[in-house]
């Protein structure tokens, strides 16, 4: 997989361990998503997160934002805009709760990825440089703002039903998975 954030070429022992049961415990609670393709490969991962207090301060109204972190697309869903896709589905998650802003923050350091958020319509914020932090590139999105308005990911219940909601809109609830069609699904079912 290959992770947007980067990654250091220098670990300290158990950094790895320590990820994996931060990431699972994410999924469990309902903070993570998995987007799993056929065979059960993961394609994507991405989270949400409180706000990182390190960058973002009272003035940047933190209560108005979806904090995305962990945006991660395998190799092998290259060429499909996934990472685009699960933005937007972030987007339309943000808005569906009420909030005016997608953020993210990213290593100052990791200008193509700043060029990546930027085509998808993420405004550069400010740059913090905290000396115990290497991501410090703060940049956010208007909730409900779409990249791809044409290619939305289509979210539901793994069995299929999707409730009285329209399935274009509704929110899982922990693990999703896509179907054949690319649509993404919930082992738990949705929340409004």
């Amino acid at each position: 997989m290959v992770a947007h954030q980067g990654h250091s070429s220098v670990e300290r022992p158990g950094d790895r361990e320590r990820a994996i049961a931060k990431w699972r415990g994410s999924i469990d609670d309902g903070r993570a998503w998995v987007v799993v393709g056929e065979r059960d490969r993961v394609l994507a991962t991405l989270s949400r997160g409180s706000v990182d207090r390190d960058f973002w301060t009272d003035d940047d109204r933190p209560e108005s934002a979806l904090y995305l972190y962990k945006l991660i697309v395998s190799r092998e869903a290259s060429g499909r805009q996934l990472g685009t896709r699960l933005i937007d589905w972030v987007s339309r998650l943000a808005e569906l709760e009420g909030r005016s802003w997608v953020r993210i923050d990213t290593w100052r350091t990791n200008t193509e990825l700043h060029a990546y958020y930027e085509r998808l319509g993420f405004k550069h914020v400010r740059t913090e440089a905290p000396p115990h932090r290497r991501p410090g590139w703060l940049a956010q999105r208007r909730a409900g703002e779409l990249a791809l308005p044409h290619a939305l990911l289509s979210v539901g219940s793994i069995d299929g039903r999707h409730g009285d909601a329209d399935p274009r809109v509704e929110v899982p609830s922990q693990r999703a998975e896509t179907q054949n069609n690319g649509d993404l699904t919930s082992e738990k079912g949705t929340t409004p």
